[in-house]
């Protein structure tokens, strides 16, 4: 509360001019107590008073005063009143997470049933749930920190991930949660946005405390400890939060909660973004003082003079009643809040806006053909991120290439151009070398070249003579989980045996 009303200003503040004809309009209008020199003459000042209508009512407020209120929260309101920063629309709506999870035996206690590591999986898997459509991270440490994913909002790629994760696939068993931030923190700095590191834990080595006080990050901890136990030496962190292990979701709704006000208080430092106009809220009051425009008396006359004055030019239509107080992009960010991209992308004005929603609903041609109208690197930049996400590699380069002509040596654009090159020569390899000829009708055992005459390799084909069926979800899931350890087991030792070197 204290840092928004240290950031509290108005947007439009020469709006607030209009206080001054409307507290001339007041003084002016409001009835005044009739002095004694307007009583009428011949009547003895006692006797006068006492025969005038109300002569012994005192009115201490009139329809004039409810007038001017209503009058100055409007003004207020279009003033643009704002204690915080708007995101972009087109980079992130929630914070950034990387979640540090320890692997090691101690975890493996089940005094937490089935275990201590089993009950964080499942919190992580909640937590990423609820998160659907932001972007979290995952690291596994032990004796060494080892980074599982990159920053990725598809809950798909993590969940197997996860689920592979046990002390057996750590190459050293310890507590490095020092080098685990680190790592966080190197994650975090090639992101966009301000982000948060989270950490699911059971204990901490004291000596892993001086790496934690100087950390550039806020941090959180979720300790899956039993009965309230808490974990003294976090305590003694003063730029840490920690959540409590709780068996409902509790303790997922309070990380939530606060890892987006660490968010929302990082954007207020952010200089590029612009401020989020709060003018709507003052409204609501000055449409409940509207309301006593019936009543016998109550100058309403004078809110249609404002209107007459202040109301845009050109008609205005109403398709419902959600259009008599809110915009169509006010409306249309409130879908995006619900996750209702395809409505958001129905409902918002702006054409950035327009276009994110599309690429969160996942209509990758709608959005870059909305992208690909605006002249900005920004537009440019998110045209290659929905032509990469449809696979039209190509386009994607060429919509690296122009980002990158708008706003040379951006870090963002060359990265991902030299991506997307990347991808687009291993798809066209690949498809050399594995071109089979289906299509031209070649059977089973049959020998095939390429499609590239001379430049590829022969390959035999075996087709299958039992009719296989496709695996189920379940079964791909299962397949993926058995194979996952040993292939984390492995490129953590290679891992480990590099930083060794």
């Amino acid at each position: 509360m204290i840092g928004a009303l240290a950031e509290f200003h108005f947007i439009r503040t020469y709006w607030l001019l209009l206080l001054i004809p409307i507290f001339v309009i007041w003084w002016l209008v409001r009835p005044r107590t009739k002095s004694d020199a307007q009583l009428p003459a011949g009547i003895a000042p006692h006797l006068a008073r006492v025969l005038q209508i109300g002569a012994g009512e005192t009115q201490k407020a009139y329809p004039v005063d409810f007038a001017m209120i209503a009058a100055i929260l409007i003004t207020l309101a279009v003033s643009g009143p704002s204690w915080s920063r708007a995101p972009n629309p087109l980079i992130a709506d929630t914070a950034p997470l990387v979640i540090a999870l320890k692997v090691t035996d101690s975890m493996e206690n089940s005094d937490l049933a089935p275990s201590r590591l089993d009950r964080a999986k499942f919190k992580v898997a909640d937590l990423i749930k609820a998160r659907a459509g932001a972007q979290t991270a995952l690291i596994a440490y032990a004796g060494t920190s080892h980074r599982v994913a990159p920053l990725t909002e598809d809950a798909n790629i993590l969940r197997p991930l996860l689920e592979g994760l046990s002390p057996a696939v750590m190459p050293k068993q310890g507590d490095a949660a020092a080098d685990a931030l680190s790592l966080s923190e190197s994650i975090l700095f090639d992101s966009e946005t301000p982000g948060a590191v989270l950490f699911v834990l059971d204990d901490l080595d004291p000596s892993q405390l001086t790496g934690f006080e100087t950390a550039t990050v806020p941090l959180f901890f979720l300790t899956t400890l039993p009965d309230d136990q808490r974990i003294a030496q976090i305590d003694t962190l003063s730029n840490a939060t920690v959540v409590p292990f709780s068996n409902d979701d509790r303790d997922i709704t309070l990380l939530q909660r606060r890892i987006q006000s660490a968010y929302s208080a990082a954007l207020d430092d952010d200089n590029r973004l612009d401020w989020e106009d709060r003018g709507w809220i003052l409204v609501w009051p000055a449409a409940l003082l509207s309301l006593l425009w019936f009543r016998r008396g109550w100058v309403i006359r004078w809110a249609f003079v404002i209107m007459f004055f202040t109301s845009p030019s050109g008609p205005v239509f109403a398709d419902g009643w959600r259009d008599w107080f809110l915009t169509a992009d006010q409306q249309g960010q409130i879908a995006m809040n619900q996750k209702r991209f395809a409505e958001a992308a129905a409902l918002f004005q702006d054409p950035y806006r327009r276009g994110y929603a599309h690429l969160k609903a996942g209509q990758y041609p709608e959005a870059s053909a909305i992208f690909a109208e605006l002249n900005t690197p920004e537009a440019a930049f998110s045209e290659g991120i929905a032509r990469i996400r449809n696979r039209e590699y190509r386009p994607a380069i060429s919509a690296f290439e122009t980002a990158l002509e708008r706003r040379p040596d951006w870090p963002e654009a060359q990265h991902n151009l030299a991506v997307s090159k990347a991808i687009l020569e291993f798809v066209e390899t690949t498809r050399e070398q594995s071109d089979t000829g289906e299509e031209a009708g070649i059977g089973a055992d049959d020998t095939v070249f390429d499609n590239e005459a001379g430049r590829g390799k022969e390959t035999t084909i075996n087709a299958s003579v039992d009719g296989g069926q496709a695996m189920t979800a379940d079964q791909w899931i299962s397949t993926i989980d058995t194979d996952m350890q040993d292939f984390l087991r492995n490129r953590f030792l290679l891992e480990n045996q590099v930083q060794q070197q």
